[in-house]
């Protein structure tokens, strides 16, 4: 399909207002698809894996924004005083976006100051912020400027984990459709991530389908994720709030006022209409399935099927690669330093260097990741009816040639680290799959890069090694390896 579309340019007529920005137009069915389409444009032609340095650097690109400077501010122009530089986190990304495009085009937005909940008394929020807050006399750029760092200073990882029946909430919860799944949904994982629908990638005969979205981290970074059980986490059992994909609530006029749309009124809307509250205590298989059949309406090869899967792990293997060498740099530039380890669950969602620097959330991703591959032949057996299977053959001779396969690609893929005597060592995926219980403790950023990749004991590998976490800290890591083998984030 052909996305186009145009905008029109010129920085409109401006009105005395004490406002961050007037609102000029109303969120509907023609808005959210000019929402879409944007956000698809802006990742049209990235593969995943795909990242980018900032936000801004994607939006500061004319070739992919089709709203770059569009108020004729220089605001998408890296160096002029009015450009809005943006470096959103995980939970930030999706209201940046969000606000940019109101912003462009004078639609409303909003955001509410939620609590951060726990397993006795999920997420819920109070006060309420608008565009038409004071912009504490800017105006422009520099107004919009100083609104992301209220929606910074305010947005966190509980935000997007409301109760899924909650109306007093920035999200509502979509129904699990081509339709409803859009760019521009969020997708809300039980332990605080979000990532934005970005793009869908048709199956063809050739290879499988694709959901794409976009993510931020800590750092800054910005950058494309497919769908899969390594990158999108979904369960409803001992977490705080409820996770799935949502959409951002429309904001309307009503008896003069602006205000977001409660889920009836969204529900029986002829512009929106899919509130769902399906996923609400779904089972992880059945969520996935659901999924999976969405992404890949027809049979999939399973050699097709599995060498998909092994690309997405080898993926977030480099990614991970990426992380553990910027642990490395911060370590050699504060040598002797030791970063302090939270304790509890706070070791996935505190501030500062552990949080840019531990690995704890992408390695229980990857512990995932390595399941789904292991667990490829049992769900080959369990759903055959998804998987185009000769006719010919029997399931034992199926799974024999599916587990020949898997070795052949396990000692194919590689990815290399550099050791801390500066050596590069390269490891295959079948070597990090021997290594995967290390892994459930190789996300502290005080250990050496040899033992965040498992070196084992008595290796050469770990020969080389000059740093270790404290042993107060591996205590602690010890204490928490339960929730890596069970692959769940501890909850409090």
């Amino acid at each position: 399909a052909v996305l186009s579309f145009s905008v029109s340019s010129g920085r409109p007529e401006e009105r005395p207002s004490r406002a961050v920005w007037e609102n000029r137009l109303e969120w509907g069915r023609a808005c959210e698809n000019l929402y879409s389409a944007w956000l698809e444009a802006l990742f049209r032609n990235d593969e995943d894996n795909a990242s980018w340095k900032s936000l801004d650097a994607i939006t500061g690109d004319p070739r992919r924004n089709v709203l770059h400077n569009h108020l004729g501010l220089g605001e998408d122009d890296a160096g002029g005083k009015n450009y809005v530089r943006m470096r959103p986190d995980c939970a930030d990304n999706p209201f940046f976006l969000r606000a940019y495009f109101a912003w462009k085009l004078g639609l409303p937005f909003g955001f509410h100051e939620c609590s951060r909940g726990n397993r006795r008394s999920p997420p819920r929020c109070s006060s309420w912020t608008s565009n038409l807050a004071d912009g504490g006399g800017r105006s422009g750029a520099p107004a919009f400027r100083s609104f992301l760092g209220r929606v910074m200073n305010v947005i966190h990882s509980g935000t997007a984990r409301t109760r899924l029946d909650d109306e007093a909430c920035d999200y509502y919860p979509v129904s699990l459709t081509r339709r409803s799944l859009r760019p521009g949904v969020v997708f809300a994982d039980p332990y605080g991530h979000t990532l934005v629908i970005a793009r869908w990638v048709p199956q063809a005969r050739e290879r499988p389908g694709g959901m794409l979205a976009v993510d931020a981290q800590p750092d800054g970074t910005v950058g494309l994720k497919r769908f899969w059980r390594g990158n999108f986490l979904f369960s409803t059992s001992d977490v705080i709030g409820d996770p799935g994909f949502k959409a951002f609530r429309p904001i309307v006029r009503r008896n003069g006022r602006w205000e977001p749309l409660g889920n009836d009124r969204i529900a029986g809307s002829a512009d929106y209409g899919n509130f769902s509250l399906e996923q609400k205590n779904m089972p992880p298989d059945v969520f996935y399935d659901t999924m999976e059949c969405l992404i890949n309406p027809e049979p999939l090869d399973p050699e097709m099927a599995l060498r998909d899967l092994f690309r997405a792990l080898h993926e977030q293997l480099l990614v991970r690669v990426e992380s553990v060498a910027n642990g490395e740099d911060y370590m050699k530039a504060h040598p002797g330093a030791v970063i302090p380890m939270p304790s509890g669950a706070a070791i996935f969602q505190t501030l500062g260097p552990w949080e840019d620097f531990a690995t704890p959330n992408r390695d229980m991703r990857l512990l995932i990741a390595i399941d789904t591959v292991l667990g490829f032949p049992e769900k080959l057996a369990r759903k055959p009816e998804v998987f185009k299977l000769p006719r010919r053959k029997k399931m034992d001779e199926i799974r024999l040639e599916i587990a020949r396969l898997h070795d052949t690609w396990a000692r194919a893929l590689s990815i290399t680290y550099i050791r801390s005597n500066g050596a590069p060592q390269t490891l295959t995926i079948e070597d990090i799959l021997r290594r995967r219980e290390s892994l459930e403790m190789g996300y502290n950023p005080n250990d050496c890069a040899e033992i965040r990749w498992g070196a084992p004991a008595g290796s050469g590998d770990l020969a080389t090694c000059r740093r270790k976490a404290p042993p107060a800290q591996t205590e602690k890591m010890k204490a928490l390896r339960g929730w890596f083998r069970k692959r769940l984030h501890p909850v409090e």
